[in-house]
């Protein structure tokens, strides 16, 4: 497990990096994660620790006054205390209000995990569909890249309190090559209260407009193909063909498709950190957890035995099940308090400072020392070869000798007579409608319907509705609606629908 590594960085020596256990269960085996429970880092233990103390030393204090301290009348009072507590206990929902609480937190965690600007997507389009080996080439992509990476700084800067104590001031910007000296001043000169992760994205714009007018964007056209990505899961809506639009000239900043997702996820993340979770809901599962053990470190003592108190015929002195609910459900809460914000310095947030030197970097290099790097074309190994297959090593022999799948139902075993293809005269068709239940048992049920007021199937039809009450020809009453979707036959009795097939049904 990768436990640290050291940094570039002057002003960040040495990092902690995220616990990643994925190697050691790899695969499941006999106690697969038995052998995490001894991990420290990141670990409950570490999390939950001081809680358990804590409780246990108010617990044993309270069991030590109980014992030795008070007087006859006092214990028995106190024990009166205790089965009144125990009984109260179980009238806090604990566990309802945390597990949702925990889902919610959860799902917002995976959420910002997701929104967290990459340029991957940015840097490909750049490094297409900017050209230009000179170096007013390479300037404009390295400045197109260097700008998405500023924006994203700026929102992490925001967000997470390791980049901020990174890049405390836009000095610190200025003197780690994000922004020039000339940029600071534009960006400062702005008058806006509020955060300016978005000027690099315009200031990305009209670069990229510049770039498009200089003919180092060759065409719009292939600029739209390049860039415009589907946003993911969504899927397009079936429409009829329309006639085809006229020609026409797409501008030069809207093709940036990339460069608006990646500004997208500048914005989700800086909201994430704006909106949270609703502070009374953090307070009710807190309050409802810390009250739940509160009540449990009176109504949990062992009482005397000699007292005969039903459920109190042991005294084991020491909580053992207690304590292994505390340690669940405070640990739950706990995890919770870690999800809630990853952008700190808990030894499970997201490595921002990480993400940061990885990002810039790569984005460099692929619109810089890559572009138009193509390595010689050359015949592949398998040039030759009608199917070919890569080799397997030793350790990978055996699964070359497994069957390969062609779909479940190819397991799927039949007689060799029912295999046989069958005239298609000798199987015979029938014309027969299905057989249906009998006609009163349709309109006893459907006069239910119609006739609102009726008091059964053979009860009548009861009272004359009010003046003004919608009837049995109304459209807009229910049995109006029965009637029409049932094919009422005019003419023939109101209490009674033709149910018999028709030729369209059968």
């Amino acid at each position: 497990m990768r436990i640290s590594t050291s940094s570039n960085c002057r002003c960040c020596p040495m990092r902690t990096m995220t616990v990643t256990y994925t190697a050691r269960v790899a695969t499941a085996r006999f106690g697969g994660f038995s052998q995490l429970l001894l991990l420290w880092r990141g670990s409950i233990y570490k999390l939950l620790y001081r809680e358990v103390l804590l409780f246990l030393g108010a617990y044993l204090g309270l069991s030590m006054a109980y014992r030795f301290l008070l007087s006859e009348p006092q214990r028995r009072l106190f024990e009166k205390l205790v089965l009144y507590c125990d009984r109260s206990a179980e009238l806090i929902p604990v566990a309802f209000v945390l597990g949702f609480y925990v889902a919610v937190v959860l799902e917002r965690w995976w959420g910002q995990f997701r929104s967290v600007p990459a340029p991957d997507g940015l840097m490909l389009a750049v490094g297409c569909g900017v050209h230009g080996a000179d170096a007013r080439g390479r300037i404009l992509r390295r400045t197109l890249m260097r700008y998405g990476s500023l924006a994203a700084l700026l929102v992490l800067r925001a967000v997470s309190t390791a980049v901020y104590k990174r890049f405390p001031t836009t000095d610190h910007l200025v003197e780690a090559g994000f922004l020039t000296r000339e940029e600071r001043r534009r960006l400062d000169a702005l008058r806006s209260p509020y955060n300016k992760f978005w000027v690099p994205c315009v200031w990305f714009g009209a670069l990229a407009g510049q770039a498009r007018r200089e003919g180092r964007v060759r065409d719009d056209c292939t600029l739209k193909l390049l860039m415009e990505v589907r946003p993911p899961h969504t899927h397009p809506t079936p429409q009829r063909t329309p006639p085809s639009p006229p020609p026409q000239t797409f501008r030069s900043v809207s093709p940036f498709q990339e460069l608006n997702r990646f500004r997208a996820n500048c914005s989700l993340l800086f909201h994430y950190d704006w909106i949270s979770v609703p502070l009374v809901y953090t307070q009710v599962v807190t309050i409802a957890v810390y009250a739940f053990f509160a009540t449990c470190l009176i109504g949990r003592q062992f009482l005397d035995p000699a007292q005969g108190y039903a459920g109190h015929e042991l005294d084991l002195g020491l909580p053992v099940f207690t304590l292994l609910q505390f340690f669940f459900y405070v640990g739950w809460l706990k995890v919770a308090e870690q999800l809630i914000n990853p952008f700190g310095e808990d030894d499970d947030d997201f490595e921002t400072n990480t993400l940061i030197d990885r990002n810039f970097q790569v984005s460099m290099l692929a619109v810089d020392e890559l572009y138009g790097d193509v390595p010689t074309l050359e015949r592949d190994r398998y040039w030759d070869s009608a199917s070919p297959r890569a080799p397997y090593t030793a350790a990978t022999a055996a699964q070359l000798r497994l069957p390969n799948f062609r779909g479940s139902a190819f397991d799927v075993t039949l007689a060799k007579e029912e295999m046989q293809f069958q005239p298609l005269e000798d199987i015979g068709e029938t014309s027969e409608p299905p057989p249906h239940p009998p006609m009163a048992t349709f309109s006893c049920h459907f006069s239910l319907l119609r006739h609102k007021n009726s008091a059964g199937c053979e009860g009548g039809h009861g009272a004359e509705p009010p003046p003004g009450a919608p009837t049995e020809g109304d459209g807009d009453s229910l049995g109006g609606d029965t009637a029409v979707l049932l094919g009422s036959v005019t003419g023939e009795s109101p209490h009674s629908w033709d149910l018999r097939p028709t030729d369209e049904m059968v």
